[in-house]
């Protein structure tokens, strides 16, 4: 185990690679750059993309044919040059990637562009926010979905079964972002109720602080609830489906035959023999779901309810152009499911000892 866990960590390395020069590549083919950015809030634009909606094109026609950059006419040269300095333009593409994954290997992920912060310190700020939302979602779709999964796999094809279906079925054709803005309008004030609040992990901080630590938890709760149900309805659909055809798959081999003709009390045939076996490939992929509901839900859920994490964190990176917060938020997201994946494949040994991927031809 220990060589496939090294190999697997080495393959880290080449596939950060990868993910990291097809993006910035791309990124070299995009309009609307941080210089364009600057030049644009200088002008009172707000960004760059003014200048492509077509509004001032009376102004602008005709006039930048021969402009490097958007809205620079008039500019002074060497007011261009500082700025390709400050952001390392000056420099070519292939020097300016190398240099940056020199960096990234010494997680020196350099200082955002607008913020005036250093990049770790603003993935460390908004990545908790992210993590939270991640894990209690993948939580509660797994304390709802195996009990759930488990109780349809028994009553296979009875009312209950039938009615379940049709809910999972309802709920997993539901838009995460369509079913956050349902509840906002039912229970955030939107129309109808103010339960919760509308935005926000917490409330405010003069308020924060006069709370007790019991307080302080029940606030966070309290703040969590919508979030967390909106990003939980797609996994609690699939889990539930996939705990049930696992046990089914179970039920019908022949240890359970035999485990029931010894006499054995159902809860004990179920419980003692089948669960081990069914939850095998459900428990095993707790990290990849955890990641897909993390990466999924992410940008989508904080920018519905307010939360500043890492995913809007990552969509502000993009529109402005922030190009180190943008692909540090890129290097940390991929090497999180890397690194996730490679948990996944463990958990399968560690809950299957007979599982051996050692044993695989590489």
């Amino acid at each position: 185990m220990g060589a496939y866990i090294a190999r697997r960590l080495l393959l880290i390395i080449p596939t950060l690679l990868g993910v990291m020069l097809i993006n910035f590549f791309l990124v070299q083919f995009v309009p609307g750059g941080p210089i364009e950015q600057v030049i644009a809030r200088m002008e009172g634009q707000g960004n760059v993309f003014g200048a492509f909606d077509g509004a001032g094109a009376d102004v602008n026609a005709g006039a930048m044919e021969n402009e490097r950059y958007q809205g620079a006419r008039g500019l002074p040269p060497e007011f261009i040059e500082q700025l390709e300095r400050e952001f390392g333009f000056d420099k070519p593409p292939l020097e300016r990637f190398l240099h940056m994954i020199w960096n990234y290997m010494r997680f020196d992920f350099g200082e955002s562009y607008f913020r005036s912060i250093s990049v770790v310190d603003l993935v460390a700020e908004k990545l908790p926010v992210s993590i939270t939302l991640g894990l209690w979602s993948t939580l509660i779709a797994y304390a709802v979905s195996i009990p759930l999964g488990i109780r349809k796999a028994t009553r296979d094809g009875t009312r209950f079964d039938t009615f379940t279906s049709g809910l999972i079925i309802v709920a997993y054709a539901i838009p995460g972002f369509l079913f956050a803005i349902l509840l906002l309008v039912l229970f955030a004030g939107g129309s109808y109720y103010q339960i919760f609040p509308a935005r926000g992990l917490t409330s405010p901080q003069e308020v924060w602080d006069t709370l007790s630590p019991i307080g302080k938890v029940l606030d966070y709760l309290w703040h969590i609830t919508l979030p967390v149900i909106a990003s939980t309805i797609s996994a609690f659909a699939t889990l539930t489906l996939l705990t049930k055809n696992s046990f089914l798959d179970e039920i019908r081999k022949q240890y359970v035959m035999t485990a029931r003709a010894k006499g054995l009390m159902e809860n004990r045939v179920l419980y003692g023999h089948v669960f081990r076996n069914a939850m095998l490939i459900v428990i095993a992929g707790f990290p990849a779901v955890f990641v897909g509901v993390f990466f999924g839900g992410s940008l989508i859920i904080e920018t519905i309810f307010s939360l500043d994490g890492l995913g809007r964190l990552g969509f502000e990176a993009v529109v402005a152009r922030d190009y180190p917060v943008m692909f540090g938020t890129l290097f940390v997201f991929s090497l999180l499911g890397l690194v996730v994946g490679l948990i996944s494949d463990l958990m399968y040994v560690w809950i299957d000892p007979r599982i051996d991927f050692e044993s695989r031809e590489t």
